[in-house]
């Protein structure tokens, strides 16, 4: 039996009165760290001409942020039930606090996608803590109101990240993007320190002895998710012949075959290998990640093209990206109590449907000729179904899992959905950069050996500069309509792509997974035993009642 051992809150002197606090202190936390991962967006072009980076350092300062977060999110829940959670959830607050200071300070794309990488370590500190913090702070009604907050705040910092970073870019610089999280980080810190209670696993298993770190199997899966996704990006730029997209190919297979090994045998695996025997858990984690590559990453190179190729400024494509983050938080806020009665596979089928129908509306409709509105009616179709799906993904998780392995289901949901947005970027970016050199190469508005120059300058943010350098008048009007197409044409393809990927997925959700006959899970896992819970040796988070919408 796991009993959490509490503390007083902060210090004996200028401890923080009023019950919220702890909840201001945490909903922080989460709400920097989820902004971040789409902030990013709208700052691209300008961070491509600041650091004069390429398309692939491009998609690494926006992936290694959700690789990071992914690779490290279990681990660090087993951290923090060891080390006390309170602890690391400041730990990880002051690590993000100071990699986005060297964000902002970056004089290049390299020193950029490091300190990404660290701010990504912190997250995962944040994100593993989040909900037992949560759970062991509020009880009864106080808890239901506590997490209600917590992911309605959750889902703001989705609407609120595209639309943040195009104000800060445009009317400041992009680098406080990053520089905006200081002050928050030390007033999270600050509240933390003074209002939160510290807890931790003290007992065990009939084993005895504290849950510790499987420390194999984290590195294992790291090492495998970074030379998946660097084997992917690589792949797409170099082809898959080149010796250092085979090499990270390998890696990747031997490390995942390691991860296997050690899970088999090890005493507190970081996933028990023996869910996915479980074909609806087996499922539902392949839907996580689908969800999240075909729901998401795609809005990425919408964001380039309303700006390199339709001139809009970075607020403005901030705005024309909203619809999809504005109804997806009205469906959660208004059809959440709706979506919890009844069985979690219906509304995470049909929104994986309407996810696809969403990104094939933009195949559909787009262009050479269109605009920014064209876009519109497929991010609403989208962001229905990401209101209808995303809160109650961890809930059909649970549903799908023993009662006892639940803090370890929704550890697992979390960080299969965090990859799907960083092996989602990766893949399109690749199937984009393909189609822009296809269009590109087939055309006579460009020289044959300016055809590969343009091609990567256009997939990396700088098609400006191929029309500008292009003769006046008639031959330049020729190159631009080139890029016009040539852009839509990758966009095109990486929406049809991500709609065929979300309606099979939706299609195999309804088909496979069944509603849990286990009391205490589906719907209502929040109050079950996985939520009795505040976390687990597995490292992972139990189930909230609102779970945040969005990346």
């Amino acid at each position: 039996m796991h009993n959490p051992r509490s503390h007083p809150p902060g210090g004996p002197d200028g401890a923080v009165r009023g019950k919220w606090w702890p909840l201001v202190a945490i909903t922080l936390g989460n709400f920097m760290l989820l902004v971040d991962v789409t902030i990013v967006n709208t700052a691209l072009p300008q961070m491509a001409h600041g650091l004069n980076t390429s398309f692939s350092s491009l998609q690494w300062v926006m992936d290694i942020y959700a690789l990071a977060l992914a690779a490290l999110l279990m681990v660090a829940g087993s951290a923090a039930d060891l080390f006390g959670r309170r602890r690391l959830y400041v730990l990880g607050l002051v690590v993000f606090a100071v990699s986005s200071l060297a964000c902002g300070l970056a004089p290049d794309g390299t020193v950029l996608i490091v300190a990404r990488a660290v701010q990504g370590v912190g997250a995962a500190a944040m994100f593993a803590t989040n909900t037992p913090l949560l759970m062991a702070a509020y009880q009864g009604r106080d808890r239901g109101v506590a997490f209600g907050v917590w992911g309605g705040t959750g889902g703001a910092a989705t609407a609120v990240g595209p639309l943040l970073g195009g104000l800060l870019t445009e009317y400041a610089d992009w680098r406080w993007i990053f520089w905006v999280n200081l002050p928050l980080t030390a007033l999270a810190v600050w509240a933390t320190l003074r209002s939160v209670k510290e807890s931790r696993l003290e007992a065990t298993g009939p084993r005895g002895g504290r849950p510790g770190i499987d420390w194999p199997g984290a590195i294992s899966f790291t090492v495998c998710a970074g030379a998946l996704t660097y084997g992917l990006m690589r792949g797409g730029e170099h082809g898959w012949s080149d010796s250092g997209t085979v090499t990270a190919l390998v890696v990747a297979a031997a490390a995942l075959i390691v991860f296997l090994v050690v899970e088999r045998r090890a005493r507190q695996p970081l996933l028990e290998l023996k869910l996915f025997r479980r074909p609806s858990f087996a499922v539902l984690m392949a839907a996580a990640l689908l969800l999240q590559a075909a729901a998401f990453p795609y809005l990425t190179y919408g964001g380039l093209w309303l700006q390199t190729v339709l001139g809009l400024s970075p607020m403005q494509a901030g705005l024309a990206v909203m619809p999809m983050a504005a109804v997806s938080l009205v469906v959660g806020a208004v059809g959440g109590r709706v979506l919890h009665r009844v069985a979690p596979q219906l509304p995470l089928g049909i929104g994986l449907l309407l996810i696809g129908a969403g990104a094939l509306t933009h195949s559909l409709l787009l262009s050479a000729d269109s605009g920014w509105a064209t876009l519109a009616p497929g991010l609403a179709l989208g962001g229905l179904g990401v209101g209808m799906s995303m809160p109650v993904l961890v809930s059909a998780a649970l549903g799908a899992a023993p009662p006892e392995r639940g803090g370890m289901a929704s550890g697992a949901v979390n960080t299969f959905r965090q990859m799907g947005y960083a092996l989602g970027i990766a893949v399109l970016g690749m199937v984009f950069a393909s189609r822009v050199r296809t269009v590109i190469s087939g055309s006579d508005a460009l020289p044959a050996d300016a055809a590969g120059r343009a091609a990567e300058a256009i997939s990396g943010g700088h098609s400006g500069d191929i029309v500008a350098s292009a003769p006046a008048g008639a031959a330049r009007q020729g190159v631009e309509a080139l890029v016009h197409e040539s852009f839509v044409a990758g966009l095109d393809r990486i929406c049809l792509v991500s709609g065929i990927v979300a309606v099979v997925a939706g299609l195999v959700v309804l088909a496979v997974v069944r509603p849990s006959e286990q009391p205490g899970s589906g719907a209502g896992a929040a109050s079950g035993p996985a939520a009795a819970r505040p976390g687990g040796g597995d490292g992972s988070a139990p189930r909230s009642e609102s779970e945040p919408v969005g990346a």
